[in-house]
């Protein structure tokens, strides 16, 4: 039979990588940027989280008790922003400074990010001398996967809403907070009129550079804290090369079926975490059937995006501007 109760928190910790990754590519696409680089994003800020954290823990002596708390939780989230800021800086300087084609780019990046993710992945799992292909860092991950003390003694209420760690909480504030900003603050206009018609926003005094750079880098930031919540929160701290998966493209798809609203992202992004695991949970024992289980968030997708060309309305449409690099001179 359908177990419900444990499958909707396993859906939900499955959809917080998509809800992080999705957020940050809506920012950066509101600005007219289409970063087709953030599975690769996510991965490098995924190691470079997990890199952060091995030196600590092994400083540490693979204890929790002997670690801090705060340090255990900061210095992989400083390493991993930091290291999705750098991909960021780097896909503004291809495309918005050298105005190097956007889709290239991003696919270059995404190849590059898995590469440099396996790469380093490799160096720390030969470092370890473990005889499996992976990382396990178990004590830090403790520290990142802790729920709420009270939530074990309400039952079903707790398991369902209270049982998850604190980047779960974290990516439902961020994606309400950068829906409020991109509709009712002067900043998101901003960001909104740039997407649309960059020539326009740079007719009224708008810097088309700073708009594009700021929001690209800080959707790459929101986007690697997604790959950090997998490995230190969904996978309970054990990194394994290539075992990301294709949440990154999921993640893009899941900006398409959104229409470009984080906050309607929240909960999309629990149906897609839903239906990517959903063939774990039904009864069928045909390799056929499960595999097209695992094609339901990409054809759901597709739907949507039929129903909103035919609608055809301007609400439902991207930026105008997205993927297209800005020249002034033709202003």
């Amino acid at each position: 039979m359908f177990d419900l109760i444990s499958f909707i928190p396993r859906a939900v910790m499955q959809s917080i990588p998509l809800l992080y990754g999705s957020t940050g590519e809506t920012i950066s696409e509101k600005s007219g940027n289409l970063n087709l680089g953030l599975p690769g994003v996510m991965y490098v800020g995924a190691i470079c989280g997990v890199i952060g954290a091995f030196f600590y823990e092994n400083k540490c002596g693979g204890s929790a008790e002997n670690m801090n708390g705060f340090l255990a939780v900061m210095i992989p989230m400083i390493s991993c922003l930091l290291g999705s800021l750098l991909m960021g800086l780097l896909y503004c300087f291809l495309t918005v400074t050298l105005r190097a084609n956007q889709n290239v780019t991003g696919l270059a990046m995404t190849t590059f990010g898995v590469g440099f993710g396996n790469f380093f992945g490799g160096s720390l799992i030969k470092l370890t001398g473990a005889e499996v292909p992976s990382i396990a860092l178990s004590a830090t991950s403790s520290f990142f996967s802790k729920s709420l003390p009270f939530a074990g003694k309400l039952g079903v209420f707790g398991k369902l809403f209270l049982s998850y760690g604190f980047l779960a909480y974290l990516a439902i504030a961020i994606a309400f907070i950068t829906s409020y900003v991109l509709k009712r603050t002067r900043t998101g206009l901003h960001l909104r009129a740039v997407g649309e018609n960059p020539a326009t926003a740079d007719a009224a005094g708008i810097s088309i550079t700073r708009y594009k750079y700021l929001s690209t880098c800080l959707g790459c930031m929101v986007a690697g804290l997604g790959g950090l919540y997998y490995v230190m929160d969904y996978a309970s701290g054990v990194w394994s090369n290539n075992a990301f998966g294709d949440r990154g493209w999921l993640a893009i798809a899941l900006v398409i079926f959104t229409i470009w609203r984080p906050n309607i992202s929240v909960f999309a992004s629990f149906l897609f975490g839903g239906l990517y695991i959903l063939y774990l949970f039904m009864p069928s024992s045909n390799l056929a059937v499960k595999e097209l289980y695992k094609m339901l968030p990409y054809v759901v997708t597709i739907i949507v995006l039929i129903i909103t060309s035919m609608r055809n309305k301007r609400e439902t449409q991207p930026p105008e501007s997205l993927g297209l690099p800005y020249f002034r001179e033709e202003r």
